[in-house]
């Protein structure tokens, strides 16, 4: 039995919630082999209460996640939802397995790579971000029913029930919804407008956004697995409206649609062992690869001008190698032993002075990281989910099918419509990640497990294209002896991405003498006016006992710690 250490938030005017909540220390040794207890970071108080139900009713860390993918689907639809996709990286406790369930979207069949491009040969502003030919092909359901069928316990029946109670019960408007409603309600379809908003306005703090054809589907889900999504009665009005209002989906884009278990990307730092995200996401190459030019000196010695410039170098080139090599594993040959090895990381870094390197490419910084989300979470046996989901941009491509309460991604974005023409988040690529039937597009998500003999940590954020440096920042304040999930989530941040040439940071990221010296070094400078990110961590300190789960204050999430109940 489990006992909650705290009572969850009540919904009345509250926007902004997080918790870290510590356990004491185990009574005996053998009690360090396994967690005592349970602990659970995600993006949503609702979507963290679910998944400690799914603990109460004896389920495992792959049963929750199951039960907090699908409460996020419903109650941070800005972030993710069954039109969209993400991976999950699983850690199976009683033999060590670790596999990263591939559930990103793909292209559909009819899909082309000139398919946003007009007769010039330009980029159509708009067209891969908005409506339904925006839309790539949903992941999420299947990956759901795949993790419930092959890693839980309990049925489909039990772990949807949360998510199915939220969309028909509703649940209560946060500023920080009414903010991205605010960012993308003019391209709403009509039922879109219908679900999010009220009488065609946004909705005031604490309305309910109740959403009875998603409980819907969701039960059918819960019915009929896979195909409750992927056949039948979903399956149909997902094609006919996006077919209708000028999308490309045919019936086999979607009962084709399968998970792809993929070996996760895995490297050291120190005595830290990293297992991360492995492509279509570049999140895991990414990070290895930064974090093995990183390896070649002394940062916790170094000045913060010297520290910024050295970790701004490294993200510049594995950057560079993001948009050069990385793309779809099942479309194009990734040398990934090659990318994530020291030798290779020794050879980036040959040409790093005291001055910065200019990126010798050109693009626009056009967007932010306002989407996606991610949850982490560690059962008492042991085992443990790192996930990332998202439907791409906020609300994705705006477009909602009628009769489903299914809000479609607009991923198609995160392919490369041209190449050396950005993204959404300034991002740019090459044949690589070029838009292909059935081909995944590149991702930056990156959940992630840190690893010690003594600790562990579960982590990840939404941001996407700063979702890896995020993460690379966590890691090395990690290695350095930060193992205070409170303190990890709460790390002022500062980004580069190789295109645009510039150091983006947060408000009060860099102390004043030290941007000066990095614009003495070169440096293009951009300051944030706002914060962004929105980390979920959990921590086990294995010799102590302890477990600490937060969440990020810039997102209104929360993280709990389940006590093992004493005899």
């Amino acid at each position: 039995m489990l006992a909650l250490r705290d009572m969850r938030p009540r919904f009345v005017s509250v926007v902004f919630v997080v918790l870290l909540l510590v356990v004491g220390q185990a009574a005996a040794t053998e009690q360090h082999l396994k967690p005592p207890g349970w602990a659970i970071a995600s993006a949503h108080p609702l979507a963290t209460d679910a998944g400690a139900e799914i603990a109460r009713a004896g389920g495992n860390a792959f049963d929750a996640a199951v039960a907090v993918s699908a409460a996020l689907a419903v109650v941070e639809p800005m972030g993710s939802g069954l039109g969209g996709g993400g991976f999950w990286l699983l850690h199976h406790a009683d033999d060590g397995r670790q596999v990263m369930v591939d559930g990103r979207e793909r292209a559909p069949q009819r899909a082309h790579r000139d398919m946003y491009l007009d007769a010039e040969g330009h980029v159509r502003p708009r067209a891969s971000l908005d409506g339904p030919l925006a839309a790539a092909i949903p992941g999420e359901p299947a990956a759901i029913v795949h993790i419930a069928e092959r890693y839980g316990r309990l049925p489909l029946s039990r772990t949807l029930a949360p998510a199915i109670r939220f969309a028909r019960d509703g649940f209560p408007v946060t500023s920080r919804y009414q903010r991205l409603v605010k960012l993308r309600m003019s391209v709403f379809n009509r039922v879109a407008k219908q679900v999010f908003l009220v009488n065609g306005e946004v909705p005031r703090i604490g309305d309910l956004i109740k959403q009875p054809d998603l409980a819907s589907t969701l039960t059918l889900m819960a019915q009929q697995g896979h195909a409750g999504f992927y056949a039948g009665q979903v399956a149909k009005h997902l094609v006919d409206n996006v077919s209708t209002q000028g999308g490309i989906w045919v019936a086999a884009d979607l009962s084709s649609y399968a998970v792809v278990a993929r070996e996760p990307i895995r490297g050291t730092y120190q005595d830290v062992e990293i297992t991360s995200a492995a492509p279509p996401s570049a999140g895991g190459i990414v990070l290895v690869a930064m974090l093995n030019m990183l390896e070649r000196w002394d940062l916790g010695h170094l000045t913060q001008v010297e520290r910024i410039h050295r970790i701004v170098e490294s993200m510049r080139r594995a950057y560079r190698d993001r948009a050069v090599y990385l793309g779809d594993p099942d479309f194009v040959s990734i040398e990934t032993s090659r990318l994530t090895s020291k030798d290779y990381a020794n050879k980036l870094i040959g040409d790093i002075n005291a001055y910065a390197t200019p990126s010798q490419a050109l693009g626009v910084d056009r967007g932010e990281g306002r989407d996606t989300t991610h949850f982490s979470i560690l059962d008492n046996e042991g085992n443990r989910v790192a996930a990332t989901l998202s439907i791409n941009y906020a609300f994705g491509s705006g477009f909602m099918v009628a009769a489903t309460g299914v809000l479609l991604n607009n991923e198609m974005d995160d392919f490369v419509a041209k190449p050396g023409v950005a993204n959404v988040y300034g991002l740019i690529g090459g044949e690589a990640n070029a838009i292909a039937p059935g081909k995944r597009p590149l991702s930056s998500m990156s959940p992630t497990f840190l690893e010690t003999d003594d600790a562990l940590a579960v982590l990840g954020t939404p941001g996407g294209s700063r979702i890896i440096s995020m993460v690379l920042l966590a890691g090395l304040a990690f290695a350095e002896g930060s193992l205070e999930a409170e303190k990890l989530v709460n790390l002022p941040r500062f980004h580069h991405q190789y295109i645009p040439d510039q150091i983006v940071f947060e408000p009060d990221a860099i102390e004043q003498t030290a941007l000066v010296g990095l614009k003495l070094k070169g440096h293009q400078l951009k300051p944030r006016e706002s914060s962004y990110g929105n980390m979920q961590a959990v921590i086990w300190l294995k010799n102590e006992g302890q477990l600490q789960a937060a969440s990020d204050p810039r997102g209104e999430g929360w993280g709990a710690v389940l006590l093992n109940r004493p005899p």
